[in-house]
């Protein structure tokens, strides 16, 4: 068994020989590789749920399927109580990823976050839910990636019987990617999977230069036509950022996208080069 990974999380209760010291409020982040089990032990408030968000959305960028979010020995006070459902919708769309919190005393429940009051109870759950065929590929920033990117596509499409929707799933893989190419210039990590019939992708780099959506390029500009493209083929689609880079998703379905952007949604700007060698635009 690996050992856990331990994170403290900023103005969340210092440790002292393994004694969680009562006048310090801090929270102890502690993940299990070997089971995927991120436990929270202290106090966690305001302060320091950011610093838990982050840790929550890199473990699930960095781990395919769902995470069961142990708050056992955690004390969770009332203006965090929110930050589990908060990170339940912001992951909503990622491909193969969900959140299963364990909290006996309920605090953490609400309509958008059903919780399990105990561990046990939280591995039947993930039995009777077995998680969804997925693919994580690491690219690195090169010409030839999002041709690779394409492959995988295709093949995913195929082998989930969702073969429909292997053309729009490359053109969106194909901008996200090479977004990462032109403008990121970090390693990346692409991950598609199913879901009820619609195919879910995921681009993960290293660059917290957040995207931004600027609507239709004028006509007499080169350019700016990779989010359209994306608009176009994918039902929903945004951004994440994370501590060291962010994640770009979307979500293609068979009838395909809307073509306008969800207010609501950081929708990003995934143009990069385009399939042809030009250059996009950003705002």
């Amino acid at each position: 068994m690996n050992s856990p990974d331990r994170q403290d999380a900023p103005s969340v209760a210092t440790t002292h020989n393994g004694t969680i010291m009562p006048t310090d409020l801090r929270c102890v982040v502690e993940t299990d590789e070997s089971s995927g089990v991120l436990r929270l032990t202290g106090v966690l408030d305001a302060a320091g749920t950011a610093a838990v968000r982050d840790a929550l959305l890199v473990r699930l960028c960095d781990r395919p399927g769902p995470v069961v979010v142990d708050l056992t020995r955690l004390r969770l006070t009332a203006p965090a109580r929110g930050l589990f459902a908060e990170v339940r919708r912001e992951i909503a769309d990622w491909p193969a990823a969900g959140v299963l919190v364990v909290d006996p005393t309920g605090a953490a429940a609400g309509p958008e976050l059903p919780v399990c009051a105990t561990l046990a109870e939280a591995t039947a759950a993930l039995t009777r839910a077995p998680m969804a065929a997925a693919t994580t590929t690491a690219l690195p920033p090169v010409v030839g990636a999002a041709r690779q990117a394409r492959a995988l596509v295709t093949d995913g499409c195929a082998r989930w019987g969702i073969g429909a929707l292997a053309e729009a799933g490359c053109i969106a893989v194909t901008e996200m990617v090479n977004n990462v190419v032109a403008h990121a210039r970090t390693p990346m990590t692409l991950r598609l999977a199913p879901g009820d019939g619609t195919l879910h992708l995921g681009v993960r780099d290293r660059s917290r230069r957040q995207p931004r959506y600027t609507g239709v390029t004028p006509p007499h500009l080169a350019g700016g036509r990779g989010l359209l493209l994306i608009d176009t083929v994918a039902r929903r689609w945004g951004s994440t950022l994370l501590p060291d880079g962010k994640l770009v998703w979307a979500v293609v379905h068979p009838e395909g996208g809307d073509t306008r952007p969800d207010p609501d949604v950081a929708h990003p700007d995934t143009g990069g080069a385009r399939p042809d060698g030009g250059p996009d635009r950003h705002a």
